[in-house]
């Protein structure tokens, strides 16, 4: 096969494995870089070449690998770029004095320890042609680095920017990020001349001369193109042209220096004007294909190197959980330490070890220059690989064992809108418990009516209340420009302002001050919203519109599905077709747990307004002997005050299609609410997975309620008050 046609059939392998492992590990909570980098290993001798070893040397030959390595070093050199491109000195403006001394430290221990775990590792994996001194510094470069990319995306995914923890991190990341490849360029001088030497020094030297420049000559001259930009309005092509021959000019400079490519380009990035709009558009023209191209083929070139078949006795595989053991305790405990030092508390502290101890991609990166300068061995590197493998899995179930998302709002650095505001003063101290809504929003601009219903369910004069509009900003890549710190709290400042631009259209006006907007960063919809219901609001109920395409495709599927089965408290499910009246009600009604909840739910709104009225339908089939409506609601109804029971209405039906009374009796009313009971063709069980008749032909909006726990009230904290007064005003 030709050589070329080989390199793409091997390029088209590798992108595609790495999206379809990188998505295995995101369902699993992972960042998606740990699964890319799976799948590398998954393509070398390691899985691949030990499973298939014939057709395993015919896809992947030596004669190939110069090729996927000059790839592979483009994709790094432009990654690196990026990475300087949002190291924003903004992270380095807030706590940073303890920020150096926690980052200090956290490199200090591990770094020292790294130089002791050399003494015992250099006569057992080092060969004689290396020199202790390159070997120790790059051991203590792979121990202490911090992967500030992967750091910032786990920051952003789970919330953290805007708390104390979060932002103590990233400034904590960003100093260990500059100190780190600073270590590295001295590890990779000395590596290159064999001791710390004369020659060594002249190119450290030189390295310093080098970033002087570029942040005095070089950063006047960038400044000048983001001025050029700002004039024109947008990044030309030719403008990206002189920028990306910056970036490969840099790449060249610190090589002839003597450190790697990676340096300048990184260093290009670093000092590029932080210009917010010539940043993100510079950004997303560029890491599309680095990200989705390149940078996978960086990944199967590692994965290609690694040998985990090397490991092939107990010695070895306890040389590996002693490397684990020093990289994990010697950054949790410098960090750790110093964190309580500076009089943070345990639990930050210790979630800030767990934090700094992310290294992925980075370390990656540490480890193939090692490899290329033959300092480390192929079975010290696969030693290495899993350890920054390990290192980097560990941190998003450990930071949640830590610090549960329940925790995270009591840490916000500033008070966020969505908080619950107090008690109102008018309100008496025996029904000061509030009544909540969380209303999922995927689009503020076509879901007012979703937003007006849950004002309708909630909000009444006799029992306080809060409504939460809750919009997610889905992160869909781990690197993407768009999950930055920064970025995401631009792209929460552009939702939230959207949302209350819904807000202020609803009606009437008084009722927009119990509405309170949420938007959250998330890369599972489903899964986060049952966790912000259950541990964050505390909702008694979840109302989340059916969206058109799975209307349009007649299933309850997608999230909404996801959300149904998964979320611990009551859901409804509204499928809004038109019209913003819900002055007039049907519930259907068949004696069961989820019918309760759609007659409950039906008798809230109609205390909160004194113009709706209700149709209850009891529908039978055949001879089926008439059931009373459940004691519990009887009860209720009983206690309600004339007025309102005038306004309910009772009538029974016997038929062998239950559904077709149901759909004739809807074309008079302006909203159905019905529980998801078999006679309707809606089933618990099967939500999400079968047809919904009654859905699809109802003629009102629809309402679907699904009780998760008979506990939860809805209606009978308002019982006692509405007993003391005959008349109910509107709320």
């Amino acid at each position: 096969m030709h050589t070329v046609v080989l390199v793409l059939v091997q390029v088209l392998i590798v992108i595609g494995l790495s999206r379809l492992v990188g998505l295995g590990f995101k369902a699993i909570k992972q960042p998606l870089v740990i699964g890319e980098i799976f799948a590398g290993i998954m393509l070398g001798p390691s899985l691949f070449g030990l499973i298939a070893p014939d057709l395993a040397h015919h896809l992947f030959p030596l004669e190939t690998m110069p090729y996927l390595n000059v790839l592979s070093q483009i994709g790094l050199i432009f990654f690196m770029f990026l990475i300087g491109l949002e190291l924003n000195p903004k992270y380095l403006s807030g706590n940073l004095k303890t920020a150096i001394l926690i980052s200090n430290l956290s490199i200090i221990v591990p770094f020292a320890s790294a130089f002791v775990l050399s003494f015992v590792l250099y006569p057992l994996v080092s060969t004689s042609h290396v020199n202790f001194a390159p070997f120790a510094l790059f051991l203590g470069a792979a121990m202490s680095i911090t992967a500030f990319p992967v750091l910032a995306r786990i920051i952003t995914e789970n919330n953290l920017q805007g708390t104390r923890l979060g932002t103590l991190a990233l400034t904590c990341a960003a100093v260990d990020d500059v100190t780190a490849w600073c270590i590295l360029a001295v590890a990779i001088a000395v590596a290159r001349h064999g001791s710390i030497d004369q020659q060594a020094v002249l190119t450290i030297i030189e390295s310093i001369v080098y970033i002087g420049f570029m942040f005095t000559v070089g950063r006047w001259f960038l400044k000048r193109l983001s001025k050029h930009h700002r004039r024109a309005g947008r990044l030309s092509q030719f403008l990206l042209a002189v920028i990306y021959m910056g970036v490969v000019s840099s790449a060249l400079i610190t090589e002839f220096i003597g450190i790697h490519l990676i340096f300048g380009a990184f260093l290009l990035g670093a000092v590029m004007p932080k210009d917010e709009e010539l940043v993100r558009e510079l950004a997303i023209k560029t890491e599309d294909f680095v990200l989705i191209f390149l940078l996978p083929i960086f990944f199967a070139y590692s994965g290609l190197k690694t040998q985990i078949g090397l490991l092939n006795s107990p010695k070895l595989w306890l040389l590996s959980a002693l490397i684990l053991l020093v990289a994990i305790g010697g950054k949790y405990i410098g960090a750790y330490v110093a964190a309580r030092f500076s009089g943070i508390d345990k639990r930050e502290s210790s979630a800030l070890g767990w934090l700094m101890n992310t290294r992925g991609l980075t370390e990656l990166i540490v480890l193939n220059i090692g490899l290329e300068l033959k300092v480390i061995t192929p079975l010290l590197f696969t030693m290495l690989v899993i350890m920054a493998l390990v290192t980097t899995f560990m941190t998003s179930p450990l930071l949640e064992w830590t610090y549960p998302k329940s925790l995270i709002r009591l840490d916000i650095v500033e008070p966020e809108a969505e908080i619950p505001p107090e008690t109102p003063p008018e309100i008496s101290e025996p029904y000061s418990l509030q009544y909540r809504i969380l209303v999922p929003v995927a689009n503020p601009d076509t879901q007012k009516g979703l937003l007006q219903l849950a004002a309708a369910i909630a909000i009444n004069n006799r029992q306080p209340a809060v409504v939460y509009p809750l919009s997610f900003i889905e992160l869909e890549e781990d690197y993407s420009f768009e999950s930055s710190p920064n970025e995401a709290d631009r792209l929460i400042a552009e939702r939230r302002q959207k949302l209350e631009e819904l807000i202020a259209t609803l009606e009437p006006p008084e009722t927009r001050s119990y509405i309170h907007p949420i938007v959250r960063i998330s890369s599972n919809v489903a899964r986060e919203t049952a966790q912000i219901a259950a541990k964050i609001v505390m909702s008694d109920l979840v109302l989340v519109g059916w969206h058109r395409p799975a209307f349009s495709n007649n299933r309850l599927g997608g999230r909404v599905g996801q959300i149904l089965s998964t979320t611990p408290v009551d859901v409804a499910v509204f499928v809004d077709k038109g019209g913003d009246a819900s002055e007039s009600l049907l519930v259907p009604y068949s004696a069961n747990i989820h019918d309760d909840l759609a007659l409950i739910i039906a008798l809230r709104m109609l205390i909160n307004r004194d113009t709706c009225i209700l149709q209850v339908l009891q529908v039978f089939k055949g001879h089926h002997t008439p059931e009373e409506l459940s004691y519990e609601l009887n009860a209720m109804i009983g206690q309600l005050p004339k007025s309102v029971r005038d306004r309910i209405q009772i009538n029974t039906v016997t038929t062998p299609d239950p559904m077709r009374s149901v759909i004739a009796a809807s074309e008079n009313v302006d909203l159905t609410i019905v529980g998801t009971s078999r006679l309707w063709g809606i089933e618990r069980q099967t939500l999400g997975r079968y047809t919904d008749q009654l859905a699809i032909q109802c003629r009102s909006s629809l309402l679907i309620t699904r009780r998760y726990s008979q506990i939860t009230s809805h209606l009978t904290s308002l019982l006692p008050a509405i007993n003391t007064q005959e008349t109910i005003p509107n709320s």
